[in-house]
């Protein structure tokens, strides 16, 4: 039998498709499946009496040449392409380039005797992503002497043999670079010696003689931020007289991205000096870190914040003429970007004369609202932002609902292929018309033979223009002034990013971990930013692995395990 050239209809489209009246309706499925990549199992096809079935002789739907025939279904994503890129096996790349692959495990840094605190620091410092490509612009030397690698540079020694010059930052930056060619544990020599000459005090011996001494991850921290604060300037250049030029310099790095300011206020807490004319003293400062206090009554990491932002002192009052308590009361101006919080679970202990270890479990979120901590008018800047962020996660969530809903009536129309299904099916809808026929009332339910599904393509497509659009409103709400504050946070809400812990009970003692939530690289052949899993990398020195978002919560104390810090 010859050939009928026929018509079939899918999503707005029409094919022209030769039909072999020989052939049974898989054949067919196959042929519409190479013209509309919808695979053949989940396609839908209309003809007289249902829907064609695999083994159905096509000589039997007396179709005439012109015949329409309508499909439904959409491809599932899964076909097999051509990859755009020539595909490279691991065992062909180099280590540095294998670290780069999606889903390699970083690095880890080699414990060099008492060094947990360090790594653990460096680790989450590594996590901000300004900050490397920050360093990276950085031109200092670690030798002193020009760029040019140790031949010990594998080993993490790159400059010994010169001699450290100290510059810290320019460690760090080979440090991060070196880290970012490898997935074994690191050996951070050359790091840890500049950390030793500039400060000292991370060069303490141990009190038994063996060694050097463990130091507080805090502290390591405090300092290291200090130093790249004072390294990390930029600077503009403005014309003057004749052709000569001059440099201004500008706020530096960690200014930008990693400090804020606060708005104080501080009065005497005896009613007597404000009887006698004494005026609450006003002030501005600035701050690299947020203090968690932690009391009796502190449950929350809102409860620590909320007490380290309002401390009491003994100063001299010159209308009383003498020493009195003062109060002194913090509201946040200025947000950065990135906002270190530590949790002061050392305490120096009087009775003892030693430091001691809070042990209190303190819950932390997994995202911080900062709202309720700023200045009247930070929060005017903020709200409309945060609100807008709201609806937009409600959008969001709607989305998702509605795609998993049309997933769900997808599924069920392809069940109703089965004729037990359907009977069932059938059985059920004459229970309800039942039901319905006794209360009087009708179905909101209609059958729509030929409703047609937005393919993941046309949803995601839609998604991405409704989230730029999103995106175009957010920026019209952001105030102009906060707008032109580099690296300052425009929404008041942080995501938790990082946790330094402390295991063990003793201030003097134990061992420090961390923990970095992984983030989504881009695709390799979209290009765009994939979705992250919720997992995190845990740095136990060397040692890396990959534990659930659970874990997290594990760390608000109560136990030998204790968070002491997060940004």
């Amino acid at each position: 039998m010859d050939s009928i050239q026929v018509i079939v209809k899918h999503q707005g489209k029409k094919y022209d498709v030769e039909l072999d009246p020989t052939a049974n309706g898989e054949t067919f499925k196959f042929q519409l499946y190479s013209l509309t990549g919808v695979e053949p199992e989940r396609q839908k096809i209309l003809v007289k009496g249902g829907q064609l079935k695999d083994d159905t002789e096509l000589s039997k739907l007396g179709a005439k040449p012109g015949h329409t025939f309508m499909m439904m279904g959409t491809p599932s994503g899964t076909g097999i392409e051509k990859p755009k890129e020539k595909v490279r096996f691991l065992e062909d790349m180099t280590e540095a380039e294998a670290a780069q692959v999606e889903g390699a495990i970083p690095a880890g840094l080699q414990n060099l005797g008492n060094t947990c605190y360090m790594n653990s620091t460096l680790q989450t410092l590594k996590s901000i992503p300004e900050l490397q490509e920050e360093l990276g612009k950085y031109s200092g030397s670690v030798t002193g002497g020009g760029n040019a690698p140790s031949p010990f540079s594998f080993a993490g020694s790159a400059g010994l043999g010169a001699g450290p010059s100290g510059d810290l930052t320019a460690s760090l930056r080979d440090l991060f670079k070196q880290m970012s060619e490898t997935q074994h544990g690191f050996p951070p020599l050359v790091f840890l010696a500049a950390l030793r000459q500039v400060f000292p005090q991370f060069a303490q011996k141990s009190r038994d003689g063996h060694g050097y001494a463990q130091q507080d991850a805090e502290e390591a921290w405090s300092q290291i931020v200090s130093q790249l604060n004072q390294k990390l300037k930029s600077a503009s250049t403005s014309t003057v007289e004749g052709n000569s030029t001059e440099q201004s310099e500008a706020a530096s790095f960690i200014d930008q991205y990693m400090a804020g300011t606060k708005d104080t206020i501080m009065e005497c807490d005896d009613p007597a000096a404000k009887e006698l004319g004494e005026e609450p003293v006003t002030g501005h400062d600035s701050f690299y870190k947020l203090n968690c206090h932690i009391g009796v009554d502190t449950n929350h990491l809102r409860d620590g914040l909320a007490a380290g932002l309002k401390e009491q002192l003994e100063k001299r009052s010159d209308v009383l003429d003498r020493d009195a308590i003062y109060t002194k009361t913090s509201r946040i101006s200025r947000l950065p970007k990135y906002l270190p919080v530590h949790f002061m679970r050392f305490d120096w202990r009087k009775t003892t004369n030693k430091k001691a270890k809070i042990m209190r479990k303190v819950v932390f979120p997994q995202e911080l609202d900062a709202l309720e901590f700023c200045s009247e008018d930070l929060r005017k800047m903020l709200v409309p932002i945060r609100d807008k962020i709201r609806d937009i996660r409600k959008e969001e969530e709607d989305d998702e609902r509605a795609r998993k809903r049309q997933k769900r009536m997808k599924a069920g129309e392809e069940n109703d292929q089965d004729p037990s299904s359907k009977d069932k099916e059938k059985g059920k809808d004459k229970d309800k018309k039942k039901d319905e026929s006794k209360a009087g009332g009708t179905s909101a339910d209609v059958d729509m033979p030929d409703v047609v599904y937005k393919t993941d393509a046309e949803i995601e497509a839609e998604r991405a223009a409704s989230i730029l659009s999103a995106k175009k409103e957010l920026l019209a709400l952001v105030d102009p002034k906060m707008a032109a504050d580099v690296g300052s946070n425009q929404t008041g809400l942080y995501e938790l990013r990082a946790v330094i812990t402390h295991q063990g009970a003793s201030a003097d003692s134990g061992h420090y971990t961390s923990f970095v939530k992984k983030t989504a690289r881009n695709d390799p052949v979209t290009g765009k930013p994939k979705e992250e899993d919720g997992k995190w990398w845990w740095f136990n020195d060397e040692k890396v692995s990959e534990v659930e978002a659970e874990k997290i919560d594990t760390l608000s104390g109560g136990g030998k395990c204790t968070s002491v810090g997060l940004n």
